[in-house]
């Protein structure tokens, strides 16, 4: 049978790397739960520009192909012409 020295020994170290085991993890964690939120914070920095550039991309193609006026708010606003713009896009 193995002395009582040994058995706290053993016990001591179990326990050791167990505490070990868990204050690592938690490091890990940590480090992979910050690069996931960088990632996502990069990931939608990358969507609003790509949305920015379509937008200015369909606002110089509207403004420049026909010249017509979208916002109803506007005194220029012609539906009729709107409508046939949309009718001939869709052919």
């Amino acid at each position: 049978m193995a002395s009582s020295t040994v058995n706290v020994v053993r016990y001591t170290a179990l326990l050791s790397g167990i505490f070990y085991g868990v204050s690592h993890r938690r490091t890990l964690q940590k480090a992979h739960d910050e690069d996931v939120k960088h990632h996502a914070v990069h990931e939608r920095e990358h969507l609003i520009a790509q949305a920015k550039e379509a937008w200015k991309k369909k606002q110089d193609s509207s403004k420049n192909s026909t010249g017509l006026v979208t916002d109803p708010e506007d005194p220029r606003f012609d539906l009729e012409k709107l409508l046939a713009k949309w009718e001939s896009e869709s052919k």
